[in-house]
């Protein structure tokens, strides 16, 4: 099998690095979230977002080079990359849910409060 490219291996490694950091500022962004730090998650939420898509523009470009019949070489290091951009929207799904549930829990709670009084 054919040796990747040092470009392909840029762009994997790009998509890797991408993934990663949208994945962990996703789960920064809750953490605050969940102390009712709204401004704060949504601000490292469009952090994330902005990883997320750097990632997904480094896949992209992949997929259109092979696309326009430019040989590419697929290793198990492209696999893992997939799977982390992938892994990581599931993660932006998820985490965005999540922050809208504890925003909903939060106002809840404040309404029982103010029943109460």
């Amino acid at each position: 099998m054919a040796e990747m490219t040092e470009q392909e291996e840029m762009q994997v490694f790009e998509l890797i690095t991408a993934a990663g950091g949208a994945k962990s500022t996703f789960m920064e962004a809750l953490y605050k979230a969940k102390e009712g730090k709204y401004d704060e998650a949504e601000k490292l939420f469009k952090e994330a977002d902005g990883y997320f898509i750097q990632g997904h523009h480094a896949h992209a470009a992949m997929i259109e080079a092979e696309g326009q019949g430019v040989e590419t070489t697929v290793r198990l290091v492209l696999a893992h990359a997939e799977d982390q951009l992938m892994s990581a929207e599931l993660t932006k799904t998820m985490v965005e849910e999540m922050i809208a549930l504890y925003k909903r829990i939060d106002a809840l709670e404040e309404a029982l409060e103010q029943k109460k009084q």
